[in-house]
């Protein structure tokens, strides 16, 4: 593995794990090696069942921890994380790093999508980098993690059935094709088709809405609908939103909403879930709650201020 061997990253995920750190030349090779092996998959990244889809993190490390030890460890365990995986949560660098880390060793067994979160404008304002800033000194760790954001595929097909994606549909794209023809390596735009798939949410009125996000669009279940029917889809499967019970059904079972950070922000009060699909594409949701106290470190700092929830 050139840049870095299997050795080193074995002990960088060892050390990661017990919330250890990366010195900043450690980081920029994890990054540069992220990089290669990201940019090798498809804005439509295929993925095999059985597998393990995961939404929202938002730098909640220690329950991060326990998502695993409720799922299964890598690589025992396949995974597909929805994005969002910085950002309002303390231990944001952390939480991705681990993950880079992660997919640098098991590049087979794990993929980790775009949220709208892995970008410099939002981690600018909502926690990530000033993180990195009081951690290291310098910005240069934030620098290396959101240019290797840009590489990150934006969706992914599960088993040609379920397409997963962290926000949702865009009036820009009505095939998996148009998705794949995406020039993905930018910053997220503010408008277009590349905004809309990692911004937009369902709602229950049909057609195109305005997005009170001030970012993508809202999508009726005629829209669901129309988009599986055309791609042969029986899912979709994305994260982006709250949802108290973990996992929230919508448009008549055509779309799944799933969320991995239990108490949100350390208040929200909600649990988390995570959606086990097995080699027959059979569903199992699992529950799991904030990891115990006892298991976390003292915070540094409040989490940054709300936008929405």
């Amino acid at each position: 593995m050139s840049g870095v061997t299997v050795d080193e990253l074995d002990t960088w995920v060892a050390m990661l794990k017990e919330r250890g750190k990366l010195d900043e030349s450690q980081i920029k090779r994890l990054c540069d090696k992220g990089k290669e092996i990201l940019s090798g998959e498809s804005n439509v990244v295929e993925v095999a069942c059985p597998v393990t889809v995961c939404g929202d993190i938002h730098g909640q490390f220690y329950d991060l921890i326990e998502l695993f030890r409720i799922g299964g460890s890598l690589p025992d365990t396949n995974y597909l994380f929805m994005g969002d995986y910085v950002d309002r949560g303390y231990y944001s660098l952390e939480t991705v790093t681990l993950l880079v880390a992660l997919k640098v060793r098991f590049k087979e067994r794990i993929k980790i999508l775009r949220g709208n979160h892995e970008s410099r404008q939002i981690t600018q304002v909502y926690g990530f980098y000033d993180e990195c800033l009081r951690k290291y000194g310098t910005a240069n760790v934030w620098k290396y993690f959101t240019d290797l954001f840009d590489y990150f595929p934006l969706t992914a097909l599960v088993e040609n059935a379920i397409f997963a994606l962290h926000g949702g549909l865009s009036p820009s794209i009505d095939t998996l094709d148009n998705v794949r023809t995406l020039d993905r390596v930018q910053e997220v735009p503010h408008e277009g088709p590349m905004c809309d798939l990692v911004w937009s949410d369902p709602d229950d009125r049909c057609g195109w809405g305005i997005s009170p996000r001030g970012a993508g669009f809202t999508f009726g279940q005629d829209i669901t609908e129309q988009y599986n029917h055309t791609n042969g889809l029986d899912l979709i499967g994305r994260a982006h939103q709250l949802v108290m019970e973990g996992y929230n059904w919508g448009h008549d079972q055509n779309v799944v909403t799933i969320f991995s950070a239990p108490n949100y922000c350390y208040r929200c009060g909600n649990v988390a879930a995570i959606l086990e699909l097995d080699e027959h594409l059979n569903r199992q949701f699992k529950i799991f709650e904030d990891a115990p106290q006892e298991t976390r470190g003292v915070p540094a700092k409040k989490p940054a201020p709300d936008y929405f929830l």
